[in-house]
């Protein structure tokens, strides 16, 4: 794999394995990574106060599907108020999972391809008449 950095790749392949069934082409998850990947850079989590709220939206739709999450701090303030700061955290142990589970399936499924009979030779199958 590649030491738990999310890409844009491999963040389209964990929506697509998320999504498949909910009928997102492979070119509107590859957008919707690129989209999202442009926040986080090469960093795991984000401020929230960056987003407009067309963003958000596509941060609440992967946060649907288990591949975002929030988090939030609080600290006092020198005069003594309460801020918070609001994040959103890729999940990477998450998005990892995907794509194992992704690349498993493939393997799984190219070993369900072969038959035996892949290797036999085409003249095996002709018969002579005997006799």
């Amino acid at each position: 794999m590649n030491d738990g950095v999310v890409t844009i790749e491999i963040l389209a392949k964990a929506i697509q394995n998320c999504v498949d069934k909910k009928g997102l082409t492979e070119d509107e998850t590859r957008y919707m990574a690129e989209h999202v990947m442009n926040f986080f850079g090469f960093n795991d989590r984000i401020l929230d106060n960056i987003l407009e709220p067309e963003d958000r939206d596509a941060f609440y739709t992967l946060e649907e599907y288990n591949l975002l999450t929030t988090e939030r701090e609080e600290t006092t303030l020198y005069d003594g108020r309460e801020w918070r700061v609001h994040y959103w955290r890729l999940k990477k142990d998450r998005i990892m999972s995907l794509i194992k589970h992704a690349e498993l399936g493939r393997r799984r499924k190219k070993e369900e391809d072969y038959s035996v009979y892949d290797e036999v030779p085409d003249d095996v199958w002709n018969r002579e008449k005997v006799g």
